[in-house]
C-alpha cells in the first residue's frame, strides 16, 4: 500500500518527526527539521517556483577529525557547496556568505535557504554551504556505518568540532583564493542558527556578523521554563479554535482507553488507517504528537512542500477539519481527519507507517542530544494540549547510557557558549548578531527575543514560523515578512559598510 509522500525542499533542517529517543512518559523529544533532508530525493521548491535551479559546485576539503588534539588523528572529507557566480572577487573585497550546515544533508539546506541565494547578486557575494560533520556525505572513518559504530567513533561529533571545521575551512579557502581581506557573513537556521551565533562569538576574527534564525540558544538547563515548547505548539492550535484545542487535549485519554480494551489496538489501527497493526498505544501517540509539533514549526502563511505537501496556514486547516466533522463523529475520528492534513494532504496515501525511516543519521542527532545538546522539555497540565509530563533527567540519562553508552552533560553548552544572563553577557562581549524569530515557532521560546545592544538585534514577528525568513522569497510573501527581510538586509549592509570603512581607514594610514 502507498505510504505518504515525503517530498521535500530544504531544511530546516532540523531533522525530526518521530524521535527515536526515549518517550519519558509517552513524550518524544522535540527535534529540528534536518531529518527531512533525506526523506526523499532532492526536489527543492525553487525548482517549482523558479525557471532554473540553484547552481553550485560540490567540493571536498580534508578536515581534521579532532581539532583539539595535537596527536596524529585521521582526516575526513568534508563536503561543501560553493557558488562564485556573483562574487566580485578578492580585489574588491567581495563578501562571502557562509551558511552553517545543520544536522542533515547540506544539499537540502542549500536548496531551501533561498534568502542567501537571493542576496548574493545584491551584495556581489560568494555563497558557501559547508556540511556538518557526521551528516550527509561528510562522514569520518569512511562511512556512516563506521562513523556511528560506537561511542568512541561518535565522540568527535560535537558543536565545537563542527565550528572548528567551519573556521578552518573558510580560513584555508580564503588563503587559497587570495581572499584574506574578504569579509565573511554567517547564516543559519534552527541548529544551524545556533552554530552561526556561537561561531560569531567564538571566532569574531573570522566572521563580521551572523544571522541566526530560529536559534534556541537559551533552551538549556533552567534558562527558559521546560514547558515553553509545548505551550507554544498548543497556543498555535488554541488561537485557531478553542474547540480544536480541546478535542486534541481530550484525545489522549480516548486513545489510551481504547488501547487498553480487548482488540483495542486493532480498532486504533483501523481508525487511523495504519499499514501495520499497532503494537502499543504509545507509538500512535508519538506519531500524533510529532505531527502537531512539526505543524507548528512550518505554520507558514503559504502552501509549501518543505517537509510535507501542506496548505498555507496548515494548523488552521487541521482545526477546520476537526471542527467540521458531522455531529456524532468520535474524538479520535476527528483527530484522524485533522492529522491527515499533515500526513496526507496530497490524498495519495492509502495507509500510514508509524515507523520513521527517514531520519538523518538518527544516531547522530541522538548522540548530540545525549551529550551536550540537552534541552529539557515538559508538558504543563493546563496550557498544553499534550499529555502532561515532567522532565525526568534521570530517565533520560539512563536511556542515553543504555542506548549510546553516553553520559549527558546538561551544563556543558552554557559553560562553552554561555546562556545564563545572556543580555549582560552579550552586551559586554558580543556584536553583529541578528536573532530572528516568529512567535508561532515553538523553538522561539528558547531564543533571544529582545534587543541586547545596537548591534545585537532581535527581529520578532507575531505570525512567523520556523526560520521562514531564510526561505526563498515568493510573490505571496506577506508584508511583515518582506519588511523583516529588508531589516535584515539593512543590518548586514551596515556590517559590511563598517568593515569597508575600517579597511579604507587602515589603508589611508
Amino acid at each position: 500500500m502507498a505510504k505518504p509522500s515525503l517530498s521535500i525542499i530544504h531544511l530546516i533542517i532540523f531533522v525530526i518527526v518521530i524521535s527515536s529517543l526515549p518517550s519519558f512518559q509517552s513524550k518524544p523529544l522535540p527535534r529540528f527539521l534536518g531529518k527531512f533532508s533525506r526523506s526523499s530525493p532532492h526536489k527543492s521548491e525553487r525548482r517549482h517556483q523558479h525557471s532554473k535551479p540553484i547552481q553550485y559546485e560540490t567540493r571536498y576539503f580534508p578536515q581534521n577529525l579532532d581539532h583539539f588534539s595535537f596527536s596524529d588523528t585521521p582526516k575526513f572529507q568534508q563536503r561543501y557547496l560553493v557558488n562564485s557566480e556573483h562574487w566580485v572577487g578578492p580585489q574588491r573585497h567581495g563578501p562571502i556568505f557562509l551558511y552553517c550546515g545543520n544536522e542533515g544533508d547540506i544539499v537540502w539546506f542549500a536548496e531551501n535557504t533561498g534568502f542567501v541565494w537571493d542576496l548574493a547578486p545584491r551584495f556581489g557575494a560568494m555563497v558557501l554551504f559547508p556540511e556538518h560533520r557526521y551528516y550527509g556525505e561528510s562522514m569520518p572513518f569512511g562511512s556512516e556505518e563506521e562513523a556511528y559504530k560506537n561511542a568512541s567513533t561518535l565522540s568527535f561529533l560535537t558543536a565545537e568540532q563542527a565550528l572548528a571545521d567551519f573556521a578552518v575551512l573558510i580560513t584555508e579557502l580564503k588563503r587559497n583564493w587570495s581572499a584574506e581581506g574578504c569579509p565573511v557573513v554567517l547564516f543559519g537556521g534552527s541548529y544551524g542558527g545556533m552554530l552561526a551565533a556561537w561561531m560569531r562569538l567564538k571566532y569574531p576574527h573570522i566572521a563580521i556578523g551572523a544571522l541566526a534564525s530560529s536559534a534556541p540558544i537559551l533552551q538549556f538547563e533552567d534558562i527558559v521554563p521546560t514547558e515553553t515548547f509545548y505551550d507554544i505548539v498548543s497556543n498555535d492550535f488554541r488561537r485557531e479554535s478553542s474547540s480544536c484545542f480541546n478535542t486534541i487535549k481530550e484525545s489522549w485519554d480516548a486513545l489510551m482507553t481504547i488501547g487498553q480494551k480487548q482488540n483495542g489496538l486493532l480498532e486504533l489501527t483501523k481508525t487511523f488507517h495504519l499499514c501495520r497493526e499497532l503494537k502499543k498505544t504509545e507509538d500512535l501517540a508519538d506519531w500524533l504528537e510529532s505531527a502537531y509539533s512539526y505543524l507548528a514549526m512550518v505554520n507558514y502563511p503559504y502552501g509549501s512542500e518543505f517537509i510535507m505537501p501542506l496548505p498555507g496556514h496548515p494548523i488552521r486547516e487541521v482545526c477546520r477539519r476537526i471542527d467540521g466533522c458531522p455531529d456524532g463523529t468520535s474524538t479520535l475520528e476527528r483527530v484522524f481527519e485533522g492529522i491527515s492534513v499533515y500526513y496526507n494532504y496530497s490524498g495519495n496515501a492509502d495507509c500510514f507507517e508509524l515507523e520513521d525511516t527517514s531520519d538523518v543519521g538518527t544516531d547522530g542527532w541522538n548522540w548530540q542530544a545525549c551529550t551536550e545538546m540537552v534541552m529539557p522539555m515538559s508538558s504543563s497540565r493546563n496550557r498544553s494540549m499534550f499529555q502532561t509530563y515532567d522532565y525526568n533527567f534521570s530517565s533520560f540519562q539512563d536511556w542515553c547510557w543504555k542506548e549510546l553508552n553516553a553520559k549527558p552533560r546538561p551544563t556543558w553548552i552554557t559553560t562553552e557558549f554561555g546562556g545564563h544572563d545572556i543580555k549582560a553577557t552579550l552586551k559586554n562581549f558580543g556584536s553583529n548578531i541578528i536573532f530572528s524569530n516568529g512567535l508561532l515557532d515553538p523553538w522561539s521560546g528558547g531564543s533571544v527575543l529582545q534587543n541586547i545592544s545596537q548591534s545585537i538585534v532581535a527581529l520578532v514577528t507575531e505570525e512567523g514560523a520556523h526560520h521562514i525568513d531564510l526561505r526563498f522569497s515568493t510573490k505571496g510573501d506577506p508584508d511583515w515578512l518582506v519588511e523583516q527581510r529588508e531589516s535584515e538586509i539593512k543590518l548586514i549592509q551596515g556590517w559590511l559598510d563598517e568593515f569597508y570603512q575600517e579597511k579604507k581607514a587602515a589603508f589611508d594610514m
